[in-house]
């Protein structure tokens, strides 16, 4: 199995507000790769799905073919699986995008996890707000 973990989170300032993704890809717990990126103006939620899709595209071009993606935002959890559905029109493009992606891989699981899990996503979010944003 050739499986990654990514942690995913987005930052905005203001919410909208000038925002940033963080992304830590591991493979068997050891970090392989970070990803931190302005994305512009945007709310939390667009930065939370500009965070999965920019995970979803490296997992893609590093041939995994099983993923689980772990984020503290239970909006994106539960509209991944399912539980809600995705009622912003800024969202459900990026929802449409992350789908597609999601189903070229053979294993796919979205687990919600406290943010304090996730500190090392919302670390790398919050420097491209920090660097970029002002």
């Amino acid at each position: 199995m050739n499986g990654l973990e990514i942690y995913i989170d987005g930052a905005s300032k203001g919410n909208p507000g000038p925002a940033g993704i963080g992304v830590v890809i591991c493979r068997k717990g050891e970090v392989v790769k970070n990803i931190s990126r302005y994305i512009g103006t945007a709310t939390n939620n667009f930065a939370e799905y500009s965070a999965l899709i920019s995970g979803l595209e490296e997992a893609l071009i590093m041939k995994t073919d099983s993923i689980v993606i772990y984020s503290d935002s239970q909006l994106v959890c539960r509209q991944l699986n399912k539980q809600y559905k995705v009622k912003s029109d800024s969202i459900i493009g990026l929802f449409i995008q992350a789908q597609r992606l999601l189903s070229t891989f053979k294993e796919v699981s979205i687990k919600n996890i406290p943010r304090e899990e996730n500190r090392g996503a919302d670390k790398l979010a919050n420097l491209a707000v920090k660097k970029l944003g002002g």
